[in-house]
């Protein structure tokens, strides 16, 4: 007789309880799956259609919607390359300085007795602007006169004398030691006189320094002293300061990598004419041109000092006024020009898309940047002029794309081709309800599909109940 076999832990089943465990578990990553698919889902409604479609383009990775053979055209914006000339500019930040300014300082003392200008005049050189009380300056010319002319008497006094001596010494009248005394009388009454002389020409002097002038031509600024006060030439403000202001000088920094071309123009003796705008770069307040470079290189700034000047006939300039200056350095002949938004940038360099108009197709072709302005830029090499260049949604194609232009008629579609060819309606066109039937063309040979007349008939009652 057999005996049971013998149950133990290995051969009992396992709970209930850990295949719950695993059910439940695969449950809920399901569960979890399915959500997460249905978060995807609605958040991306139009992906599985776009990744499909660009499947069948055939666009990999990085294939642009416009990009693929057999996509949907992408409509561009297109440009004509075009020539012109291209002035090369230097803008710069400057300050309007005054090419001379004098401070009017007497150049005697004395009461100021008379102004003569008023506070924002324009004055020329040497044009009395005040009047020191010359009287004291009056005596003192009298003075110098009236010791020139006695000393000038004395002189002519020694010189007869002198005469007769030698005269005397002739005839061995008199002792030659005498002649020698009166000829070195003259000779010190003569430097006398040549003192006396510069003495009144000094006296002269100072009385004509009693009318103040103009040392330059210019604005007088505002008056800083007033009649009946003791002025001298010692005074810090003195009694007015003047400006020059015609012409004027506007100062600029130049960034020290464009120094050499500067440089080169000015050593050619190139007139190079500058502009001067306002703040605002809107009006043009003044025409001049470039007249000095400094010599040496600020080490805090990198730039180099330059100085341009202006006529300033009209008075528009004024010191310490800051301007906005734009100086022409030479001037681009017959320049290929395209606008900004033409020129792209890529790994291999600088390019833009070149439109071949026959069968609406772009070509990438790589060009060499020159200078630009504030909506164009030179195209050096690579471009020729008349080439229509791509400047709008080119960042949708590639080389080799097809694009449309806006003016372009929408294209017919093969099914619409087709349906025009054979005289039918599109493919996947539907029947109206409660059309007629079309009869079949004579000799024509019967619907194998068509159900018999009978049929028919037995139907059409039941549609028309329905």
């Amino acid at each position: 007789m057999d005996r049971p076999p013998l149950i133990t832990e290995k051969t009992l089943p396992p709970p209930r309880s850990w295949r719950n465990k695993i059910v439940g578990g695969v449950i809920a990553v399901l569960a979890m799956a399915g959500l997460g698919y249905l978060a995807w889902h609605l958040t991306h409604p139009d992906a599985p259609a776009g990744a499909a479609q660009g499947q069948r383009a055939g666009g990999g990775p990085g294939g642009g919607g416009g990009g693929g053979r057999g996509a949907p055209a992408t409509t561009v914006g297109v440009a004509t390359a075009e020539k012109a000339d291209i002035p090369v500019v230097l803008d710069a930040l400057g300050t309007v300085t005054a090419a001379a300014t004098a401070t009017v300082r007497p150049q005697v003392s004395g009461v100021l007795q008379k102004i003569l200008f008023s506070e924002g005049q324009l004055v020329k050189a040497g044009q009395v602007l005040a009047i020191i009380d010359p009287r004291a300056f009056e005596m003192a010319l009298l003075q110098a006169s009236g010791n020139r002319q006695r000393n000038e008497a004395q002189l002519d006094s020694a010189k007869v004398t002198l005469a007769r001596f030698r005269t005397l010494l002739t005839q061995d009248s008199i002792a030659r030691q005498e002649v020698d005394t009166q000829a070195a009388l003259v000779k010190q009454l003569e430097g006398t006189v040549m003192t006396d002389r510069a003495a009144e020409g000094v006296a002269k002097l100072n009385l004509s320094y009693t009318q103040v002038k103009a040392p330059i031509g210019g604005r007088v600024g505002l008056r800083v002293v007033d009649m009946g006060n003791l002025v001298g030439s010692g005074d810090a403000n003195g009694i007015a300061v003047i400006t020059q202001l015609s012409p004027i000088d506007v100062e600029f920094a130049v960034p020290q990598d464009q120094v050499p071309d500067l440089q080169g123009r000015v050593n050619e003796g190139a007139a190079l004419p500058a502009v001067a705008f306002d703040r605002t770069r809107t009006a043009s307040l003044a025409t001049g041109k470039f007249a000095a470079l400094d010599n040496q290189v600020d080490v805090q700034t990198g730039t180099v000092r330059a100085k341009a000047r202006f006529a300033n006939a009209n008075q528009a300039l004024f010191p310490s006024q800051f301007v906005n200056l734009r100086l022409e350095i030479r001037n681009i002949k017959d320049a290929v020009m395209v606008p900004v938004t033409a020129l792209r940038h890529g790994s291999t360099g600088e390019f833009v898309y070149v439109l071949n108009a026959a069968d609406r197709t772009v070509a990438l072709r790589p060009v060499t940047r020159g200078q630009a302005t504030v909506d164009k830029v030179q195209v050096v090499t690579g471009l020729q002029v008349g080439e229509q260049v791509i400047t709008e949604g080119a960042d949708r194609l590639k080389d080799g794309a097809k694009v449309t232009l806006p003016g372009d008629k929408p294209a017919v579609g093969a099914a619409g081709r087709r349906a025009g060819r054979a005289g039918a309606p599109a493919a996947g066109a539907a029947q109206s309800e409660g059309a007629a039937p079309v009869a079949p063309a004579a000799g024509a040979p019967a619907d194998a599909t068509a159900p018999p007349a009978g049929e028919r008939r037995r139907r059409q009652p039941e549609g028309a109940a329905q």
